[in-house]
């Protein structure tokens, strides 16, 4: 017989984040959508009314009939997502973690939060330690807040991570950022087409600190984050779906281009298996044009990171380009990712993994 799936609610449910995670949780082995919360003129309606429906087909039909709550609201899930805009999130989410919800949330309100684990579980599932701070210190017993990172963050990170034992010394970042991650509606067509924007609001400064905390050390009561000097420009370019940066590094064991290629196939994260993450999170692309938002953003159901053009940097020693698709990787997708660790670390109270496992 099967379990009953854990409850969850989605905060921001009818914008283009909350619309990703109701379909990436559509059928999810562990987790059911229970709860939908919009703004205060969504509320009191069903979802198939308040929401514009923006990705391909129709919302589930299960979730459709769902009435909008408002954000003031007391909600029964115990596993709470959050897309909400940055001032929403920065006093809501930790009301409802001191509640008692395990919060895992894609807004940038609260991720650097010296007690809240800025969390991809295959570059830094040990950060999952800081809850067990996070409690002790604002006397949560069963809540908990977790975020992952800025969207143009993910991919430089994934690509980082199995460099970090040769000394990372000084990054040079060039985002190339599809329109998606504006939100919807987004930037304006006269905008946009036929252009590249060389700015996007707040993003170079997520690049530059959310990237030191991801790859940093949890000593055991904070994190320590890593030694590097970041310097970062970030521009819009006229794509739908999946962030490339262009990522130069000095590293300071100077190590074999070849080495570094097999660091990144070979490179599988310490972390159990999870329902959402692929089998090898990281693939490298050796076709000399690759990776291409069009035809990568899709690599491991939109989970994985690509790489490519690795070669010599005259002015760092390295430079290669990473590519992960912004709103499942980057955005909605890691935040499941992170729960499902949550969960089979024990931090969602009355819920094992292994019950589930007996299940079926």
């Amino acid at each position: 017989m099967a379990m009953q799936k854990l409850d969850v609610a989605i905060l921001g449910a009818t914008g283009a984040v909350g619309q990703r995670f109701i379909q990436l949780l559509e059928g999810h082995p562990w987790f059911q959508v229970s709860e939908v919360i919009g703004s205060s003129r969504s509320a009191g309606k069903s979802y198939s009314e308040a929401v514009h429906w923006v990705l391909d087909g129709n919302p589930p039909a299960g979730i459709a009939a769902l009435t909008v709550k408002a954000l003031d609201d007391e909600f029964c899930s115990p596993l709470v997502f959050s897309a909400l805009p940055k001032e929403a999130a920065m006093t809501r989410e930790l009301e409802l973690a001191a509640a008692g919800h395990v919060v895992c949330s894609n807004a940038s309100a609260n991720r650097m939060l010296a007690d809240v684990p800025l969390m991809l579980p295959e570059v830094n599932a040990e950060h999952i330690g800081l809850i067990d701070v996070q409690r002790r210190r604002r006397g949560w017993r069963s809540g908990a807040l977790v975020a992952n990172s800025n969207c143009t963050v993910m991919p430089v990170v994934m690509a980082l991570k199995p460099l970090v034992k040769y000394g990372i010394r000084r990054l040079h970042l060039v985002s190339e950022q599809a329109v998606s991650g504006a939100g919807y509606p987004g930037v304006s067509s006269m905008d946009m087409i036929d252009n590249i924007l060389p700015y996007v609001p707040g993003d170079e400064d997520k690049m530059q600190t959310e990237s030191r905390k991801m790859l940093g050390a949890f000593n055991g009561e904070s994190i320590d984050e890593l030694e590097t000097v970041v310097s970062a420009t970030c521009t819009r370019v006229p794509v739908v779906d999946g962030h490339l940066v262009n990522i130069s590094v000095e590293l300071a064991d100077q190590p074999a281009l070849s080495s570094v290629i097999a660091d990144w196939e070979r490179y599988q994260a310490p972390v159990p298996d999870l329902p959402s993450a692929p089998e090898y999170p990281l693939q490298y692309l050796y076709q000399i044009d690759r990776p291409q938002p069009r035809r990568d953003r899709q690599a491991g159901k939109g989970m994985m990171t690509s790489i490519g053009r690795l070669r010599e940097c005259p002015v760092l020693g390295y430079k290669f380009a990473a590519l992960s698709h912004n709103t499942i990787r980057g955005a909605a997708g890691c935040s499941i990712l992170n729960a499902e660790l949550m969960a089979v670390a024990g931090y969602i109270e009355g819920f094992r993994v292994a019950d589930y496992a007996l299940a079926t």
